[in-house]
C-alpha cells in the first residue's frame, strides 16, 4: 500500500508480493522536484501504474505517483496503466484528446478521452510531448508488457521476446 509519508522502499501489493523500489517514495519526490525545476539530468523514461484494488485508489490520491506523473510528463516520457489504474491518468488530465482503456466499469474515470476500448492503446510519443500506454486488465498483461518493451527498447526487442515465449 502507499502510504503518506512515503518512507519505506518495500510496497507490498494487495496479493501480498512485496517489491524493492531503487527509492522511497519521499526520495522519489525530492527527484520529481529536481525535474521539474529542470535540475535533474537523469531521465524518467516512462511511469508505469499497476491495476487492482484498493491500490489504484491509494494511487489517485498519493503525492508519489501526482509528482511522477507530473515530472515524466513534463519530460515527455511513457505514462502507462494496466487495469483501473487509467483512471488515475484520467482523473489527472492525462487523458485529454487520447485514445485510451481501461477495465470494464472505470470507463467513466477516463476523463478527456477521446476514444475508449480495445485490449491495449498506444497513443503519442515522447517525440511528439508524451505518449500513453493503457490496458485493459490481467489478460492482457502479457500485450501490455511487449509493447512496453517495443517503445522502452525496440520493436524488434518486443518481437524476439514474443517469438521466445511463444506469444502469439
Amino acid at each position: 500500500a502507499i502510504t503518506e509519508p512515503a518512507t519505506e522502499r518495500a510496497v507490498t501489493g494487495s496479493h501480498s508480493i512485496t517489491v524493492l523500489a531503487d527509492m522511497s517514495g519521499d526520495e522519489f519526490c525530492r527527484f520529481a522536484d529536481r525535474h521539474l525545476r529542470g535540475e535533474e539530468p537523469q531521465p524518467i523514461e516512462a511511469v508505469i501504474l499497476p491495476g487492482g484494488m484498493p491500490g489504484t485508489t491509494h494511487r489517485a490520491h498519493s503525492r508519489t505517483v501526482e509528482k511522477a506523473l507530473a515530472a515524466a510528463n513534463k519530460n515527455g516520457a511513457w505514462l502507462a496503466a494496466i487495469c483501473a489504474a487509467p483512471m488515475v491518468l484520467g482523473q489527472q488530465g492525462y487523458l485529454r484528446g487520447r485514445r485510451a482503456t481501461c477495465f470494464p466499469g472505470f470507463e467513466k474515470y477516463l476523463d478527456g478521452a477521446t476514444e475508449i476500448g480495445g485490449s491495449v492503446i498506444r497513443d503519442g510519443s515522447p517525440a511528439h510531448g508524451g505518449g500513453v500506454i493503457t490496458a485493459r486488465g490481467v489478460g492482457v498483461a502479457m500485450e501490455f508488457g511487449l509493447e512496453l518493451v517495443s517503445v522502452l527498447a525496440s520493436p524488434e526487442e518486443a518481437g524476439a521476446i514474443r517469438a521466445a515465449i511463444q506469444a502469439p
